[in-house]
Order: structure tokens, then sequence, then C-alpha cells
């Protein structure tokens, strides 16, 4: 009994993301909370950063592998793995145009774990919008060259979208948001609909529950939240889903992100 024990939780798999909104600026809260909770692969977004400045060598002393592709003060994504990913792919595509500060896969014991920084759109009447809800289509495109919809998967990041009423504050005063706007709201869903489940909600479906709270109006302290910050899996992988919450330590900290960590944990394939 204790030797299956002990292969089965080997077995687990913890994956974390959060919008940090700046690495060298909350890098001692990256890594107290890699210290502390231990993920095997945390997703990272905003991390705002040049590639020649990321803090690399810290978080190689913290015991993570860092793949990373940034610019400096907007942008970035990076994915840090306890062990060394089997292969590496930046962006939607190879040469130019391919986004590949907003999109980093990694595959992980065999699980490809795709981290997104999704456009946010600025405001609905823009061109900005109209190139995030076109963005949707192109990671749904690029899920179908890729992935395999009845194999493990991993998709996750801050989507920068609320995706049903209970996931924003007042959701009738946020209807021309660019993160619940219908359009955004259908173009995430149809992305989603190549194969992806929301675990957080799978395992939650009435839970209040936001990830993201900006820094005006006491919106921490009055809960005036969204919860634009998914892991989502695919069928197979979701039915694996042992725990999936929301930490807020993070965002209550001193010099916080306005974003938190979402964590999920799963039986690994």
């Amino acid at each position: 009994m204790m030797v299956w024990k002990r292969i089965h939780l080997a077995a687990l798999m913890k994956i974390a993301t959060w919008n940090i909104n700046s690495i060298r600026r909350r890098l001692p809260l990256l890594l107290d909370w890699l210290s502390q909770h231990q993920p095997d692969v945390m997703c990272l977004q905003e991390t705002k950063v040049q590639d020649n400045d990321f803090p690399a060598m810290a978080l190689l002393a913290a015991g993570y592998h860092c793949c990373y592709r940034g610019a400096k003060s907007y942008n970035g994504v990076a994915t840090l793995t306890r062990r060394e990913p089997e292969s590496v792919f930046h962006g939607f595509h190879e040469g130019p145009d391919s986004e590949d500060v907003r999109v980093l896969e990694i595959v992980i014991g065999g699980v490809p774990v795709v981290n997104t920084y999704v456009p946010q759109g600025y405001r609905i009447e823009t061109e900005k919008y109209a190139f995030k809800l076109e963005w949707f289509g192109r990671v749904r495109r690029y899920f179908e060259q890729r992935l395999d919809p009845s194999k493990p998967a991993i998709w996750t990041g801050d989507m920068n979208v609320a995706p049903e009423p209970l996931d924003v504050y007042h959701p009738d005063r946020r209807v021309n948001d660019v993160d619940f706007h219908i359009d955004a709201r259908r173009a995430y869903a149809e992305a989603a609909g190549w194969g992806f489940v929301d675990v957080f909600r799978k395992l939650h479906p009435d839970r209040l529950q936001y990830t993201y709270w900006d820094y005006f109006r006491n919106a921490l302290e009055n809960n005036f939240g969204w919860r634009i910050d998914h892991i989502m899996a695919t069928k197979p992988l979701a039915e694996r889903c042992r725990a999936a919450e929301v930490d807020m330590e993070p965002r209550r900290a001193a010099g916080a992100s306005d974003h938190t960590v979402v964590w999920a944990e799963f039986d690994w394939p």
C-alpha cells in the first residue's frame, strides 16, 4: 500500500498561471510563491522584460528551467518548469508576425502546455478590439494544427475574457467592456470549443471567484473583480483534475500584481 501511494503522488502535476505584471518588479513575490507551493509548471504573462534582462539565473537557482520571450515594458510570456521540457515552441508559427511574446508552448511529460497572454482590446470600437477577436481565431487554428483534443493538453494564461456573468462584478454594467462584451465571449468560447474544459469551473460550477482586481476604487477590498485567468484542459486531462483553486495571497501582498495565481493539480498521464 505504501509503495502504491508513493507512485501515485509522484504522478501528480501542479500547474499554475499568473499575470505577474513585470517579473523584475514582482520577482521576490514569485520566488516566495515557488518556494512555498513548488508547482511543476508556472506560466507567467506580462513579464515586461527583454530577453537579455530576464532573471533566469535567480529562477534557475530556485530550481526552475526557464523558457521565455519578451519585450521592454509590455507583453511577454514565460514558462518555468521543475524539469527541462521536452520541446519548446514560440508564437503561432515560425517567422514574422508570430505573436511570440504572447504564445509559448512547452511539452512536459509528453503533454503540451500552451501559455498565452491574450490581447486586452482597449475599447470595443477600436482596431485593437478587432485584433483581439481575430486573435482567438488564430489560436483556434493553432490548436487544430498542433494539438489533438483526444489527447492530454493544457491551455492557460491571461485570456482577458470573463466567460459568464458569474465571472465579473456587476455584469449588467460590463456589457460594453472588452473583457465581457458578447463578441469577445463568443470568440473565446469558439476557441475553447476546439476541445478545452475550464477546470476551475468544472470543479466549482457556482463559486464566485475572481482572479483580477484593478488598483483603483478599493477594488480588492470591495471584490470588484474579474475571472479572466484560466486553466483549460482537454477532456482526457480534465477528467484527471484533482483540484483547481485561486490563491488570494499574492494579490494581497505588498507590491502585488493586479492579478493573482490560479493553480490546478492533475493526475499526469
